[in-house]
């Protein structure tokens, strides 16, 4: 029994003084909100600066003063008439940069070295002459074309930096420009189109921004769009080939073009491997633009038979012929009577979870529908073949619930 008591007076020991511990500890935490240092002299200045300018910037080289509390470089500068940039570079560092310029011109940049007391050293200040900044980079590269509904816009962003293409157009009630698209983006190709208009002349304009706040100047031109038209699904039908996807579960092809993303679409059964084809008619020779593909949604989004590559084949020919596809194919390949027309992916979860794990947003958007574009290189065709080379699942059966064409058929 007293043994007992002695070994739980012990433990009652151990314990207080762990505590006390930690409380020293919390105590030593609180006490890093002081002063990082109480010495006051001033730093000495950076030496031996030297400038490395870049698109839109500059990279600045020097060396550092032989000051105990040194802490950081501080680097102030305008990048424009109306904004003012600092940046700060570790004293482990020799070099610090400076971006956002508006322009291709001389700068000046004030450069100080801080001591651990918040002290500054005398000012540096140096000139910097960046090269054309990546918004005014990519502006005189924007090419717009005549699309079908709207305008292709195309451009090059060599930079490889964030820059904003603005799109407006013309409020006809106001007669004043306004914002209709904004498109951001790091791609060096950049390559889309704005639809939602007549084939009527109209003015379309655009400019280039960047995260700083710049803008290029606004370009206006006139374009009339190419008509488009949503596909009449009435005249479309089944064109079994020997190649296609056999049904599964009775969801036959038809369903694909019934006007319904609940219910039945077109599902394939498993056992023919890839790719999983099915082919149907047009009822005319169109010139396809883009369609919607509306695949499984709730539980099976992002999984099951939901394509997650395929390629779309077209066929001119009144009565084309059976041919095995590969399951993949560079745009353009010809294979019998028809010709590859385009190829695509279907976006990844906008969530940027893993498809295995998709959100209430991410389903919300696969029931949405998703457009895909055609090339305007595209020729006109009357009939399709719809070829899948990967779903989401990894299994080889595949489906869809109903698709929705765009193009002119005149």
């Amino acid at each position: 029994m007293i043994k007992n008591l002695i070994n739980s007076f012990k433990t009652l020991l151990l314990l207080a003084g762990l505590l006390s511990i930690l409380s020293t500890s919390c105590e030593r935490i609180d006490a890093y909100n002081d002063p990082v240092s109480n010495d006051k002299s001033k730093p000495g200045i950076l030496t031996n600066v030297k400038v490395e300018n870049f698109n839109g910037g500059a990279h600045i080289t020097y060396t550092l003063p032989n000051s105990e509390n040194l802490l950081y470089v501080l680097a102030r500068y305008k990048i424009n008439d109306f904004q003012n940039l600092e940046n700060k570079s570790s004293y482990y560092s020799d070099t610090i940069t400076v971006e956002g310029f508006a322009k291709s011109q001389d700068y000046e940049v004030t450069l100080y070295a801080v001591s651990r007391a918040n002290v500054m050293s005398d000012p540096v200040t140096i000139k910097v002459h960046p090269l054309t900044p990546p918004y005014l980079l990519i502006k005189p590269s924007i090419a717009l074309t005549p699309d079908f509904g709207g305008v292709n816009i195309k451009a090059t962003n060599n930079a490889k930096k964030a820059v904003g293409i603005i799109f407006l157009t013309l409020d006809e009630a106001s007669n004043q420009l306004d914002v209709v698209d904004q498109n951001f983006t790091k791609s060096t190709d950049v390559d889309y189109s704005i639809r939602g208009y007549t084939a009527v002349p109209r003015k379309f304009a655009y400019y280039v921004t960047d995260k700083f706040g710049n803008k290029s100047d606004t370009t206006v031109q006139t374009i009339t769009p190419l008509p488009e038209t949503q596909l009449d699904k009435s005249k479309f039908f089944a064109y079994r080939l020997p190649t296609d996807g056999e049904i599964g579960y009775g969801w036959e092809l038809p369903y694909l073009w019934d006007g319904k993303i609940d219910g039945n679409g077109w599902h394939t059964n498993s056992g023919k491997g890839f790719p999983i084809v099915a082919t149907f008619g047009l009822g005319a020779s169109v010139k396809l633009s883009r369609f919607i593909m509306f695949e499984r949604y709730n539980e099976f989004a992002y999984g099951h038979g939901n394509p997650k590559n395929f390629a779309l084949w077209g066929s001119a020919k009144d009565q084309p012929k059976d041919a095995v596809l590969p399951r993949t194919a560079p745009v353009g390949t010809v294979v019998g009577d028809w010709v590859n027309l385009a190829n695509y992916h279907y976006p990844d979860p906008p969530s940027g979870n893993p498809s295995t794990s998709a959100t209430p947003q991410d389903e919300a958007f696969v029931r949405g529908g998703v457009n895909f574009n055609l090339p305007l290189t595209a020729p006109k065709v009357k009939y399709l073949r719809l070829a899948v080379s990967d779903t989401w699942s990894g299994g080889d059966f595949a489906h869809v619930m109903e698709m929705t064409f765009f193009g002119d058929p005149d």
